[in-house]
């Protein structure tokens, strides 16, 4: 990032004013980014439906978003310095609208995977300029409030869109999900228009062309592996062997050009920094769990549960609720060890994980909304300490690279763990409908008894079929189960890399 973007970001003499409008304006930006992804889980089982979709096909849907967003973050500092800060955000709220549009009017999958891709590529600038914005504009003690008060505006939407999302699905289709946003990329764009000021740009900025494309190709790459390596089977496919070469290759190229250019794509520097490269890890891990359960309970709610989309909606409404109590008690803690925050929002987010994986058939309404509740508070109570912590040693002219690549490796880890996850569920259920199958048999004893199988019998066609759907169900259940499982594992694992964190003291 140049000098004359560096001192554009970081005007120390804003007024109380000033500084508030830029909060709102910021705020209402990077909205548009957190209702995308929040509104969209509603509908997924609806656009099942809808463009005749597998659940591993439907998630394509989110996860090529992430994927686009993760590849065109780290070209923010080049956009600034070449379009200047004020157009970049205009350009992409303008683009997000659009694209949006074109999202609401897609006829088949295909289409509306462009145009998801589209709102990828448009939002992905929006997050990690406004973060840039913000913490340059509240430098300091004021830092933490600051980061609370952005993060509580910015789930408001989130916290809303689900259940209005769910009721708009419900009473007309999906494509009032994507209509629904347009109203906001219209605020957003007039009040950047009057309130973020132009600055920025630098002539001499280039952008290392070699080092972003090797990057992109990694990442794009490495998330085809595990979107459709089950599918696939793994390494017995041609086509997954290439995914992996060409990503392996495509990284080794990323480094080593990295290691030896000028002017690289991403300042090799930057990562001698030790709390902004704990920082990165705990983001990327952040990421992985921040919307993994919101992926996940849309189609297990509906397809297990028969549960309409307007009742989801609020379920997942109730993280949201959440997650503005939990950045509520973050900013309140700011004067204390950020630390001790982490862990806090660690364990809860765990709790929630834990119960998400003992969810069963009978499970109530109020239980779901108490782990998403649980799940909102613990993800808020992270984000505010993990933000201060990562930028608390980095220089304040390093911010909006820095930046960049913090939510390049956030939007990386939704991905990759959204694949996973799903993978987990296809995979587990699989194991588990061939062990309940191989107990449906004429020598199972329980199966002779008609007051036991009820209509689940042997004897006919419809009894069988009946017995295997029952099967099936059962199995994806406990598949949905494992997934939940793994969430939980890898939440409380991350609580050791909390000893490795130095807290800047004043």
């Amino acid at each position: 990032m140049t000098t004359a973007t560096r001192e554009s970001l970081a005007d120390a003499e804003l007024s109380g004013l000033q500084k508030a409008l830029i909060l709102v304006t910021v705020s209402t930006c990077t909205m548009l980014y957190a209702l995308t992804a929040t509104i969209i889980n509603v509908a997924l089982p609806q656009l099942q439906g809808a463009l005749s979709a597998t659940p591993d096909q439907i998630a394509w849907v989110v996860t090529l978003n992430v994927v686009a967003t993760a590849v065109v973050t780290p070209m923010t500092g080049w956009l600034v310095a070449t379009l200047g800060q004020r157009w970049v955000m205009l350009g992409s709220v303008a683009g997000f609208a659009i694209t949006s549009l074109f999202c609401a009017t897609a006829l088949t999958l295909e289409s509306l995977l462009v145009w998801r891709v589209g709102q990828g590529i448009f939002g992905a600038p929006i997050v990690p300029l406004s973060q840039a914005i913000l913490l340059a504009a509240y430098p300091g003690r004021d830092r933490a409030m600051a980061q609370g008060l952005f993060g509580m505006a910015v789930v408001i939407g989130p916290a809303v869109a689900p259940a209005l999302g769910g009721y708009l699905a419900e009473a007309y289709d999906w494509r009032w999900i994507f209509y629904l946003i347009i109203p906001f990329c219209v605020a957003a764009f007039f009040l950047t228009l009057v309130f973020v000021r132009e600055g920025g740009r630098d002539p001499a900025a280039r952008l290392d062309w070699t080092g972003f494309l090797t990057l992109s190709v990694a990442i794009i790459c490495l998330q085809l592996m595990v979107d459709r390596g089950e599918r696939l089977g793994w390494m017995e496919s041609g086509e997954f062997v290439v995914y992996a070469c060409a990503a392996a290759l495509s990284f080794y190229l990323f480094i080593t050009h990295t290691a030896t250019a000028r002017a690289p794509f991403l300042d090799p520097t930057l990562f001698t920094d030790r709390n902004y490269v704990l920082g990165l890890v705990l983001v990327f891990i952040y990421g992985m769990l921040n919307f993994t359960p919101i992926t996940l309970l849309p189609p297990l709610l509906q397809a297990l549960k028969g549960y309409p989309d307007s009742l989801i909606g609020m379920l997942l409404g109730m993280r949201g609720i959440g997650m503005a109590i939990g950045f509520f008690l973050a900013s309140r803690m700011g004067g204390i060890d950020p630390r001790l925050s982490l862990g806090i929002g660690i364990v809860l987010t765990g709790t929630s994980g834990a119960m998400m994986a003992t969810f069963e058939f009978n499970v109530p309404p109020s239980q779901i909304a108490i782990a998403g509740v649980i799940q909102g508070i613990g993800s808020g109570m992270m984000w505010v300490p993990l933000t201060i912590v990562t930028f608390a040693t980095l220089a304040p002219s390093r911010l909006p690279e820095g930046a960049s690549i913090f939510h390049l490796l956030r939007n990386f880890g939704s991905s990759i763990f959204i694949s996973v996850s799903f993978m987990a569920v296809v995979r587990t259920a699989k194991i588990s409908y061939a062990g309940l199958v191989e107990q449906l048999t004429p020598f199972n004893e329980m199966l002779r008894f008609p007051f036991v199988t009820g209509a689940w019998t042997l004897e006919d066609v419809v009894g069988l079929t009946r017995l295997s759907s029952e099967a099936d169900r059962q199995a994806l259940m406990v598949g949905y189960e494992n997934a939940f499982v793994l969430y939980t594992a890898v939440c409380f694992a991350t609580l050791p890399l909390l000893l490795l964190v130095r807290v800047k003291r004043d």
